[in-house]
């Protein structure tokens, strides 16, 4: 009998207990979490303005009495509606302030990203080599009837014979001092050219002659080259180096500013129209590859602008070299 009194007053006390709970809406949860930042908003703002209580009873008063203003709201309507609004208005400002944060972090990191795709805007050169251009040169060199040469003695029988004839260096045109004695011939024609460029390139600009840096070269020569230079022309075949016939030559680009290298662009370009001369300008050797054609009369054409212009760009410093 004890025991059956002892379950039933366990059993009692569970149901009062029950009794007297009340369930919470997630109304008025929301609403309590609001009241709890309001609080904490309401201290921070007295920290700011210097004013923060400095014990504990007082802190508890400032925070009760923040609780209230925030039960009281402050939108008009019924009771049960500033509960509501607080409740979605606190989870909006979380959502943005978590928003905020995230593009704060991002936004750095795009800024570097975007500073490294800083694109720099160039003129390309109109002279600019094509393997359509270095195939031209030799179907030009074969219609004129001029052979490689194939050596060196090959070379010294046709500079013997008059088929070869010196750089012409003057004042107003130097040749590299880097290059072999019996290397420092061209063709006659080729000649000319150059005596007519130098003089048009020393009355647009006194006191800056023009550098020849290559001449005639020999087959065995240019095969030597190929290992060591990957830029190099072949020896043969349909695109071997036009220098090997003694009708091109090379101008060093290196010394000469933006308006010379405009200049020359213009004053060799008419006369690659006129299919007197072909052109490819180089730009891992920084020079002017020229391959001049017998139909070349020594006629300049004409005083081009020493325009300012087409500085030289970088899509074109894989241009094949010669």
């Amino acid at each position: 009998m004890g025991l059956f009194f002892g379950w039933l007053l366990v059993f009692a006390t569970a149901s009062a207990a029950l009794a007297n709970t009340v369930a919470v809406h997630h109304y008025h949860r929301h609403a309590r979490s609001a009241h709890h930042s309001a609080a904490r908003r309401h201290a921070s703002a007295h920290t700011t303005a210097g004013t923060t209580p400095t014990s504990r009873a007082a802190r508890s008063s400032h925070a009760k009495a923040s609780l209230h203003r925030a039960a009281a709201g402050t939108t008009s309507g019924t009771a049960a509606a500033p509960h509501v609004i607080r409740g979605k208005a606190a989870t909006r400002q979380r959502r943005a302030q978590l928003q905020t944060v995230r593009m704060s972090r991002r936004y750095p990191r795009m800024r570097r990203r975007a500073s490294l795709r800083t694109v720099s805007f160039r003129w390309a050169s109109p002279l600019a080599g094509s393997r359509e251009s270095l195939m031209h040169q030799n179907e030009m060199a074969e219609a004129e009837g001029l052979e490689r040469i194939q050596d060196d003695a090959d070379l010294d029988n046709r500079i013997a014979a008059g088929s070869l004839v010196p750089v012409p260096v003057t004042q107003v045109l130097r040749i590299n001092e880097d290059l072999p004695q019996n290397r420092r011939y061209c063709r006659p024609w080729t000649a000319d050219f150059l005596r007519t460029l130098a003089q048009a390139h020393a009355e647009a600009f006194p006191g800056s002659p023009l550098e020849v840096t290559s001449a005639v070269r020999t087959v065995a020569y240019q095969r030597r080259l190929r290992h060591i230079n990957g830029n190099a022309a072949a020896a043969d075949g349909d695109l071997a180096s036009p220098h090997l016939t003694g009708g091109t030559i090379d101008l060093g680009k290196k010394g000469m500013s933006r308006r010379e290298i405009a200049w020359m662009r213009n004053w060799l370009l008419p006369l690659q129209q006129a299919g007197k001369i072909d052109v490819e300008e180089e730009f891992r050797q920084a020079c002017f590859h020229i391959s001049v054609y017998k139909s070349f009369d020594g006629e300049a054409p004409g005083n081009p602008e020493p325009a300012t212009t087409m500085a030289a760009g970088d899509d074109l410093m894989n241009a094949p070299g010669h």
